[in-house]
């Protein structure tokens, strides 16, 4: 007898069925088992606290670390452990491994009674004192600072503002140019009246940002990661792995309402930084009079911060020792892939070496 397109195997499904089964069970055995979701695993001290803001000092890894401490300032919009997410998907780690001193910021959750809260009080009040901290404890005038995302475009007003704190810059997708062709971020938030939303929020819920930045790309974002979840919960590493980034995503501080506004309005809406008109704290921010050494490091792949939004930094500074470096990947895979921990740390540590 012939078969029909219809026919199919009877035993082969159901095992198929069965193993499915199987699998979805170890699957929630294994989620059950987890009581725990560890981030930031790296030994660490805090060495300076202020209102929401700690400031940690990483355990070096090596007996004569580099002789000028690195400070890690992160964006308002996530937590910083996305640099220390675990072991072996670890920025924090590998700069560790190879001699850096780590320092970072840690912004903390801001809530109502931070709501008035400006960008002068952050980058000349909580990230000046910062600075001055570690300078204290090395003995030194400038320090390294590392700013990454939104972290990177207040590191460059910080080191616009206080040229003699900072020795050396380096840039990780780093927004510069707010109104580069294709961004979606920047063309959404240049759509919204930021003083209606404050007024009717205070501060913005760090929710509500969480889900316009998963909108950007929804299909990716939202539903793709999740089409495998049955085969990553097979594995207790896996899903290790999974919720660590799932707790990473979805844990977005609220935003102080003041400094959410200046930031949209003075970046996002009128592009002030590549006008050479922004002010902060009733200081202008001049890139082009950055004279310390930057390294500008882009993801070719970023759908945050497109390439072209980060490599207008070049165009915005007059300075013999500025370099660009190219990660192949994304706006998350540049902190965790495994491409980035080979390649990201090392060429940050050499930079460094070079510039003593």
């Amino acid at each position: 007898m012939s078969s029909t397109p219809f026919d199919f195997d009877h035993e082969a499904l159901l095992k198929e069925l069965g193993d499915f089964q199987q699998q979805l069970t170890r699957g929630f055995n294994n989620l059950a088992e987890i009581e725990t979701i560890d981030v930031g695993t790296s030994p660490r001290e805090e060495v300076y606290r202020e209102n929401k803001l700690r400031l940690f000092r990483y355990r070096p890894l090596v007996n004569n670390p580099h002789p000028v401490p690195l400070l890690i300032v992160y964006a308002l919009v996530n937590r910083p452990y996305m640099v220390d997410l675990q072991p072996d998907r670890s920025l924090v780690r590998r700069l560790l491994e190879s001699g850096i001193d780590v320092y970072l910021v840690d912004w903390g959750y801001p809530d109502r009674e931070d709501r008035l809260l400006t960008l002068h009080d952050y980058l000349n009040g909580y990230l000046l004192r910062c600075v001055e901290q570690i300078g204290r404890r090395h003995s030194l005038e400038a320090i390294n600072l590392l700013g990454i995302c939104q972290g990177g475009t207040f590191s460059l007003c910080f080191s616009a503002m206080h040229p003699q704190r900072v020795r050396n810059l380096i840039t990780m997708v780093t927004p510069v140019d707010f109104s580069t062709e294709g961004n979606l971020l920047a063309h959404f938030m240049r759509s919204i009246d930021v003083d209606q939303l404050i007024e009717a929020y205070g501060n913005v819920p760090g929710e509500l940002l969480n889900w316009a930045f998963l909108a950007l790309k929804p299909f990716r974002l939202v539903s793709q990661k999740y089409v495998n979840l049955v085969e990553i919960l097979d594995s207790r590493e896996k899903a290790l792995n999974f919720l660590r980034m799932e707790k990473w995503i979805f844990d977005s501080p609220d935003q102080p309402g003041e400094v959410f506004r200046e930031f949209v309005r003075q970046f996002f809406q009128e592009n002030r930084l590549m006008t050479g008109e922004a002010e902060i704290g009733g200081k202008r921010i001049d890139l082009h009079a950055l004279k310390m050494p930057i390294l500008n490091i882009y993801a070719t792949q970023d759908h945050l911060v497109p390439p072209a939004a980060s490599l207008a930094l070049g165009d915005c500074v007059e300075n013999d020792d500025y370099t660009v470096a190219a990660f192949h990947g994304g706006h998350i895979g540049i902190y965790v892939s495994s491409r980035a921990q080979k390649e990201i740390p090392a060429a940050i540590a050499d930079w460094l070496r070079q510039r003593r």
